[in-house]
C-alpha cells in the first residue's frame, strides 16, 4: 500500500527535499511540448470517435473514499492503491495503528470504473435511462515501473449503464474497433470470455465455488507468468490438489489457437459440462460485431477485477507485450451504492500503450509559423504582426534571431512549425515572406 506523505519527515528541510532530485517521481513523467501535442492529438481522435457513437463525457474527482476504493472489488489493484493520510494525525495514532488504511479516509483512484459507479448513484435522476459515458483521465497505481507500465497513466473509458442485453457489449466493442481504425492501428485482436463461463469451467475442473474469486486472481496472470507459473502459484496457495491437477492437464491439451467464434468452437475449448445456453449467448455476441478486427474466444481470459459478472474482453496487438485495453460487464457494482442492481458494462483503452503504437502527426495546424525577429524591434510592432497572422487562422510563435539558426529551426520543425519568416524594422504584414523550416 502506497501512502502520500502529509509532510516531510522530521529533520528534513524543505530545501533539502527540493534539491534532492530534479526528476519526476519514479513511474511518472514530464512531457515536452511536442510530446504533449502528440498525446492531445491522439486523445482528440479517441474523443471524436467515442462521441460519434453517442457517448457523453463526464468528469469525476481524482480521489474517492478509502472504503469505496477498498471494497474488495478491485482485485490486485486495491493493493496498488495510493492512500492519503488523514489530516491532523498525532504521533500516538501513527504509532498504534494496526492497519495502515485506518490512517486514511481518501485515496487516489486506481481506475475509472469505481468513480463512475459512485457518479451514477449520485446523479441517476439527471441521467438518461441508458447512460453512455466517456471518461478520459489519469489514474494512479503503485506499480513496479517498466516499459508501458507507469504509476500515473491515462485511461480512456466508455461505459453503458442501464442496458441489460448484449447490445451494450456490441456497442462498446464496435466503438472501440472504430477508434482503433481511426488511429490507424491495424492488426489488433479482441479476446472475449464470460466470467460465468470461466466459473463453470473452474467448477467442471473441481474448484469449489467459494474458491473461484481467489483462483481467478492467479489465472489472470497467465500472460505474465505463463501456465507453469499459474499452476505453481495455485499449488502454493493450497487449492484442491485434484482441481489444480485437472487444470494443469487441461492447459496441456492439444489445442488450436486462436479459437474462432461459434458454438462448436467455444464448446471444444472448454471442459465438458459447461452450460450450453451460456456458450450460445457468447457466440451470438461475437458474431454480432462487425469490422475487420479479429474476435477470439479465450477460455481462461480472467481480468482480475472482482466486479465483473459476465462478458469480459481485452485488446491485444502483436507489437505490444501486454493488453492495450479491456473491460466487461459489472452488473452488481452500482447496486452497492443504490441498493438495487443496475446493468452496466464498459471498455477501457490503455492510452499509454496505444499512444506508443500510433503514427498520427503531431499537430492538425498546417499553418503554424514562426517569426524570427531582430532583438531591437519594439514589442508593439511584433505583436501587431502576430495578431494579424492569428486572425488569418495561423498558429504563431515569436523567436529572437540566434547567431546559429540551425538548432532553432530543428526545434521548430519538431514542434510542428512548417514555415518561418524573418522580421526586421521595415517588415509589414504584406512584406512577410515565409519559407519552409526544413
Amino acid at each position: 500500500m502506497g501512502f502520500l506523505p502529509a509532510h516531510a519527515p522530521a529533520g528534513m528541510r524543505h530545501t533539502d527535499t527540493m534539491a534532492s532530485s530534479v526528476n519526476p517521481p519514479r513511474g511518472m513523467r514530464d512531457f515536452l511540448p511536442v510530446e504533449k501535442a502528440r498525446r492531445e492529438r491522439v486523445l482528440g481522435v479517441i474523443r471524436s470517435v467515442y462521441t460519434s457513437h453517442g457517448f457523453d463525457e463526464i468528469e469525476t474527482p481524482v480521489m474517492e473514499d478509502t472504503a469505496r476504493l477498498h471494497a474488495g472489488l478491485g482485485g490486485d489493484n486495491e493493493k496498488l492503491g495510493y492512500a492519503i493520510m488523514k489530516r491532523g494525525l498525532g504521533a500516538e495514532e501513527l504509532a498504534t495503528a494496526s492497519d495502515p488504511l485506518a490512517l486514511s479516509d481518501l485515496g487516489l483512484r486506481f481506475d475509472l470504473t469505481v468513480p463512475l459507479t459512485r457518479f451514477y448513484a449520485s446523479h441517476r435522476a439527471e441521467l438518461p435511462t441508458v447512460f453512455r459515458a466517456i471518461q478520459i483521465a489519469p489514474v494512479w497505481r503503485a506499480e513496479r515501473p517498466q516499459r508501458g507500465r507507469y504509476r500515473q497513466f491515462v485511461q480512456c473509458d466508455i461505459d453503458i449503464i442501464g442496458e441489460s442485453g448484449p447490445l451494450a457489449e456490441v456497442e462498446l466493442i464496435t466503438a472501440t474497433v472504430a477508434t482503433l481504425a481511426a488511429l490507424g492501428l491495424s492488426g489488433c485482436s479482441i479476446r472475449i470470455n464470460d466470467r460465468r463461463l470461466l466459473a463453470a469451467a473452474l467448477s467442471a475442473l473441481g474448484f469449489a465455488s467459494d474458491a473461484h474469486s481467489s483462483a481467478v486472481i492467479t489465472i489472470d496472470k497467465l500472460d505474465k507468468i505463463a501456465t507453469e507459473g499459474v499452476i505453481a502459484e495455485l499449488r502454493e496457495r493450497e487449492f484442491a490438489v485434484a482441481a489444480v491437477d485437472a487444470l494443469e492437464t487441461f492447459f496441456a491439451r492439444p489445442a488450436t489457437l486462436p479459437f474462432p467464434f461459434g458454438v462448436e468452437a467455444i464448446t471444444a475449448a472448454l471442459p465438458a459440462g459447461v452450460d450450453a445456453a451460456l456458450i450460445a449467448e457468447l457466440a451470438e455476441l461475437g458474431l454480432a460485431v462487425d469490422g475487420d478486427t479479429e474476435i477470439i474466444f479465450e477460455p481462461f481470459l480472467a481480468r482480475g477485477m472482482g466486479y465483473y459478472t459476465g462478458t469480459i474482453f481485452e485488446i491485444t496487438h502483436p507489437d505490444s507485450a501486454g493488453s492495450l485495453g479491456g473491460g466487461g460487464r459489472y452488473d452488481g457494482m452500482i447496486g452497492r451504492f443504490l441498493g438495487e442492481d443496475v446493468p452496466a458494462a464498459g471498455f477501457s483503452i490503455g492510452f499509454e500503450r496505444i499512444v506508443d503504437l500510433v503514427a498520427l502527426p503531431t499537430t492538425e495546424l498546417p499553418d503554424a509559423v514562426a517569426l524570427i525577429y531582430d532583438v531591437d524591434l519594439p514589442p508593439a510592432a511584433l505583436l501587431a504582426l502576430k495578431t494579424a497572422l492569428i486572425a488569418e487562422g495561423r498558429r504563431v510563435r515569436l523567436e529572437r534571431r540566434p547567431r546559429n539558426p540551425k538548432p532553432l529551426l530543428a526545434q521548430l520543425a519538431a514542434s510542428g512549425y512548417l514555415s518561418v519568416a524573418s522580421v526586421t524594422a521595415a517588415t509589414t504584414r504584406d512584406s512577410l515572406v515565409f519559407r519552409p523550416v526544413a
